[in-house]
């Protein structure tokens, strides 16, 4: 009897903006979503934790190969913040670990302690994180107990906006670079305060080029798939959407030959320095990088 076919999927390529929900770790939306566009390649850029919401960009086949961009790119986020309880993991997830006394803060007061934690900050990254030190993530030993050392890194919070504050809860929204830990911003928050404070929930609406207000749930995704695969793939945004701040130049059919067996050419009118995306007859085919010499050689090209 021989093996059983490996199942492939089929060949889909783009950008889906997904409302990922509560209680649906990142990977676990990814995986139901491949098989729901029955996907032969697919991948997230930056992951969720389970009790976020919110956007999350899902690439799909050769949309996979520019995901590091949307990595590196800025977020956004609305936060729910407690005060007076601490937590093991800086979120409603954890074990409470301290109480205190909520203190009368006025909403100019918040806003005064909120200034000290715009423009470039210093983040000691949490245990309960996926940061890995000597092979091993951080998480994994904090659940077995091990507290290690880690070494503060440098973020910056572009904004920080107060937009509503109650007893002992406040609202806030956050833009900020890659890396930034929302959890540990709102725990030193809360320090700054004097009674400490842990995230009560967090919604990201915003990741590089994309808002949340394009975004599609899972539901109503899984009703699309009823009426055939052509509806699905109607929500993917095109591969170089994540790509918009790069400039653009458009090249010939000799220079694209060339480009496409690596070697690199001379544009006219191209940019002098930095990455381009690069299209041929009008379609995106990949993004060059500027040579010292001018020349744009070949960085990441499409396969199709």
């Amino acid at each position: 009897m021989g093996r059983k076919a490996k199942f492939r999927g089929r060949d889909v390529h783009g950008v889906l903006l997904l409302d990922k929900p509560v209680g649906v770790s990142s990977n676990t939306a990814l995986q139901q979503l491949k098989r729901l566009f029955n996907a032969r390649k697919a991948g997230h850029t930056g992951s969720l934790d389970k009790p976020a919401s919110g956007l999350l960009p899902l690439c799909f086949g050769e949309a996979t190969k520019f995901s590091s961009y949307l990595l590196d790119s800025d977020k956004t986020y609305v936060v729910t913040c407690k005060l007076g309880v601490t937590t093991t993991t800086a979120d409603a997830s954890g074990e409470v670990i301290g109480k205190s006394a909520v203190p009368r803060l006025s909403g100019s007061e918040l806003e005064k302690i909120l200034a000290r934690f715009r423009g470039v900050i210093s983040q000691v990254p949490p245990m309960h994180s996926a940061l890995k030190q000597g092979g091993q993530p951080l998480y994994k030993l904090a659940y077995q107990g091990r507290e290690v050392e880690r070494k503060p890194r440098q973020v910056t919070v572009y904004s920080l906006k107060l937009l509503d504050l109650r007893s002992d809860e406040f609202d806030i929204e956050v833009h900020c670079s890659k890396g930034t830990y929302i959890r540990i911003l709102v725990e030193d928050i809360g320090k700054a305060i004097g009674c400490g404070a842990h995230v009560l929930s967090l919604r990201r609406i915003a990741v590089g080029p994309y808002n949340i207000s394009a975004a599609v749930t899972i539901e109503h995704l899984r009703q699309l798939s009823e009426a055939g695969e052509a509806h699905l793939d109607d929500q993917l945004l095109p591969v170089d959407s994540m790509l918009g701040h790069f400039p653009e130049i458009e090249i010939n059919e000799s220079l694209a030959f060339y480009l496409r067996r690596g070697q690199a050419v001379m544009v006219p009118g191209a940019p002098t320095s930095g990455l381009v995306r690069i299209r041929f007859n009008g379609k995106f085919i990949g993004i060059g990088e500027v040579q010292d010499d001018g020349r744009i050689a070949p960085k990441r090209l499409l396969s199709l």
